[in-house]
């Protein structure tokens, strides 16, 4: 595995994908390319498709290739400005406060310099959002947006468009270089156009059966060729049988490490059905998968 390497170091999309592929992630010339156009422009970059097939990983890698600490940001319902951005640390506050009335400190001088002491930079918690921006080089990984409120998803763009924040008690706090942005949408609903326009887009789809393979085998040294094949050709078919939540890249690894875990060196109907829970995470799939015949005979 190689070290760490610049953004600025990686001269074309090709490279950008021999770079992933060294951290076993495999992308095709598509997402290779809006990554490499993301970190060559300093855009987010804004990946949308279904639960579990790469999108979170993506940054993860990204994050290894660079060699810089991942920030997660997992957004879901009710998530704040406050939430994400920073908060105050009130207990410590308190802690200082009783400190200063047992060292006599109770005068009106005294008192307002404690009022300034109590919103000192030690005392401001940071959250993923101005984590990222004070941390260079970082990637910042907004997980799930579609999740979050259309009031989060406005704060959102305003943090994105200048990689600056104010802090009223401390003033404004800009990025001295904008962290790598990664912003995924499982498309539970529509994202506004707006967020869209300010990052650099690209839907994943399912990954075809030769790469799905080729992930097999990379994730899993221990996967023979023909077991990979069957698992990948297997979900191919889950895939296309209207299921609630078809399998995602994520849920294949798992049904392959638990055939491997099991010693399979082959995808079995016997085994297929005892493992279905590895890749089928509901019982209305479980039973259309048994009962239409979709694992077929491996």
């Amino acid at each position: 595995m190689r070290e760490a390497i610049r953004a600025s170091d990686i001269e074309s999309p090709a490279r950008l994908a021999e770079l992933l592929g060294e951290h076993a992630y495999l992308a095709d010339e598509g997402l290779a390319t809006a990554c490499f156009l993301a970190l060559r422009m300093g855009r987010p970059l804004f990946l949308e498709g279904e639960a579990g097939v790469g999108k979170t990983e993506l940054a993860k890698t990204l994050a290894a290739v660079l060699g810089a600490p991942l920030i997660r940001l997992q957004c879901y319902e009710g998530l704040d400005a406050a939430q994400a951005l920073y908060d105050w640390d009130f207990a410590r506050q308190l802690l200082h406060l009783k400190a200063a009335e047992a060292t006599g400190a109770t005068g009106a001088t005294e008192a307002a310099r404690l009022e300034g002491e109590l919103y000192d930079r030690r005392f401001l918690i940071a959250r993923p959002l101005l984590r990222a921006l004070e941390t260079w080089p970082s990637v910042l990984l907004v997980d799930e947006v579609d999740r979050a409120d259309d009031e989060f998803e406005a704060f959102l763009l305003e943090v994105l468009s200048d990689f600056t924040i104010t802090v009223p008690e401390l003033g404004t706090i800009s990025a001295r270089t904008p962290p790598v942005v990664v912003v995924t949408s499982n498309r539970t609903r529509d994202v506004h156009d707006a967020l869209k326009r300010r990052c650099l887009y690209h839907w994943l789809e399912h990954p075809a059966f030769d790469r799905e393979v080729a992930i097999l085998r990379a994730r899993l040294p221990a996967c023979t060729e023909t077991l990979a094949a069957q698992v990948a050709a297997a979900a191919g078919r889950l895939r296309a049988a209207g299921l609630v939540k078809p399998p995602g890249v994520a849920e294949t690894l798992d049904w392959a490490e638990a055939l491997l875990t099991l010693g399979a060196h082959d995808l079995d109907p016997g085994l297929a059905a005892a493992t279905l829970g590895a890749v089928l995470k509901y019982r209305e799939d479980q039973e259309a998968a048994l009962r239409d015949g979709v694992l077929g005979h491996a």
